[in-house]
């Protein structure tokens, strides 16, 4: 946890998806609706309400805090809550302590989970649930009420973030493994009851705002489903000019070891089931790997940068799983009956064997794991954003009556400074996109008075009519940072204020 908190709102860069998720909270907080704009049901809601819920104390005391980089620290009980239902999941799953040990801080201490733990992504909420879910399903007492508890941790996790469907029939697996085989069948069918009935709630609350079917004056549900299902695809993890291989490079950057290793840990374990207690007891959290592992080996599939949040935890299980199947098959498999000069030789070979093996294994991990944990605790990329909050929050007069493009990870922070929120302040995407919002633009570009061109603006304009003509019409004022990372605030040439 220190780890995960040092230099936590300075690394790594904010992001446009946070941003979003800790603005649609503080829309529920104020009672605005599901979003700080229309909610068109690109996700479900229960991720951002229960950040809404996370980020309430703060909130309420300084509301000036309810900012990307200063609710990160939000997250910091998740992740703790994450890395303890790991440790718990392992021993459950027959795993010695100290290899259950082993995984927590696998999954602690990677330098890809401290990177991705520290950001407001509703994936590592979805986490905590389906991790919870998973420790329910394969409890040693069987109880019908676990697995039904099983069933809605399940629900809940996965109207979170809906990518989480992905891992229900390895829960299942589970289930059906740790049941009784006189009371399975109740187990499995109160569990899919429990997950039904919780997951139902979202159809039922599109149902009763009339927004479940497409039509022509509002959002719906099966809409916002459709453009998820068919959004471009980011093409395959093997071809090396994707945007899905650069997303596994970026993956691999910070950390090979727990996705290769978490990998060939389900292997084994799914290859071992027919003669391994161990290895059946984990069958579902190996499941959970190779479903995910083949959903994103699409070749026309889409792949976002978090998707690998939910597999991590079971990576770490599995790589604990191998390195605990390795040390058993070392020091324990054969071990001679004797006590005598030879059992002692050949006990000294076992443990010698086994610290050369350890050391060989920890040899290229540690110091790619310190790096990349320097890095994350001293760098900070986020000092451009800081900068560009406070120009714009110093430098323009009356804040209130000025029209800025701008993105989420710095749009609460102009609201905090006085921007009216919605009109003033414009996620940029909105003003193309959103019909409520591009009909307080009538002349559209010449109705804004500032853009900030972070990258995330400047990438996506190309797609964007208004917020590229207001790039290509207007001219930097000021600019923080170098290169692609760049932050600029641009005056609108010939805008109408």
């Amino acid at each position: 946890m220190v780890v995960q908190a040092w230099n936590i709102s300075h690394f790594p860069g904010l992001s446009d998806d946070e941003g979003t998720y800790l603005a649609q909270a503080r829309a529920v907080q104020e009672g605005d609706g599901l979003a700080h704009y229309t909610y068109w049901y690109d996700h479900p809601p229960l991720g951002w309400i229960q950040l809404a819920a996370l980020t309430r104390v703060p909130a309420w005391i300084a509301p000036e805090a309810m900012t990307v980089g200063t609710m990160r620290y939000a997250m910091l009980g998740v992740s703790a809550a994450c890395a303890i239902l790991v440790y718990l999941l392992a021993r459950r799953s027959r795993l010695p302590m100290w290899a259950a040990a082993l995984a927590m801080v696998l999954f602690g201490l990677s330098p890809l989970s401290v990177v991705l733990q520290r950001q407001i992504f509703l994936d590592n909420i979805a986490v905590m649930w389906m991790l919870l879910a998973f420790w329910l399903a394969s409890s040693p007492n069987r109880h019908l009420w676990h697995h039904f508890a099983a069933g809605i941790a399940g629900a809940v996790s996965v109207l979170t973030k809906e990518t989480m469907l992905l891992v229900l029939p390895a829960l299942l697996v589970t289930m059906w493994r740790h049941s009784h085989r006189d009371t399975r069948k109740f187990a499995v069918s109160g569990a899919i009851t429990g997950c039904a009935l919780i997951g139902l709630l979202y159809p039922l609350y599109a149902l009763l705002n009339h927004e479940l079917f497409p039509g022509s004056r509002h959002v719906s549900l099966i809409e916002g489903a459709i453009y998820q299902l068919t959004r471009p695809g980011s093409g395959s993890v093997f071809d090396p000019t994707s945007d899905s291989h650069s997303v596994l490079r970026d993956w691999l950057y910070y950390d090979w070891v727990l996705p290769i290793g978490g990998l060939a840990g389900a292997v084994v374990v799914l290859c071992a089931t027919r003669w391994s207690v161990t290895a059946r007891a984990m069958a579902g959290p190996a499941l959970v790997v190779v479903i995910l592992a083949v959903v994103a080996s699409r070749p026309s599939g889409y792949l976002p940068a978090m998707y690998v949040i939910q597999a991590l935890p079971f990576l770490a299980l599995l790589l604990a799983a191998l390195v605990a199947s390795v040390a058993h098959l070392i020091l324990r498999r054969g071990r001679p009956t004797g006590r005598g000069r030879e059992g002692r030789w050949f006990t000294t070979a076992r443990w010698t064997a086994a610290g050369v093996l350890a050391v060989g294994s920890l040899l290229p991990v540690v110091p790619q794991w310190y790096d990349g944990n320097r890095t994350a605790m001293t760098e900070d990329v986020n000092a451009g954003y800081r900068a560009a909050a406070a120009w714009m929050r110093e430098e323009v007069p009356n804040p209130a009556e000025v029209r800025v493009l701008v993105d989420d990870a710095l749009w609460l922070d102009l609201v905090h400074a006085g921007y009216e929120p919605g009109p003033g302040a414009i996620w940029f995407y909105k003003a193309d996109l959103d019909p409520a919002v591009t009909r307080t633009l009538p002349n559209g570009w010449r109705d804004v008075d500032y853009v900030v061109a972070s990258p995330t603006v400047r990438r996506d304009a190309v797609d964007l009519p208004i917020v590229r003509g207001a790039i290509e019409n207007s001219t930097p004022v000021a600019v923080f940072g170098t290169g692609e990372d760049r932050i600029e605030i641009r005056r609108i040439a010939g805008g109408d204020r």
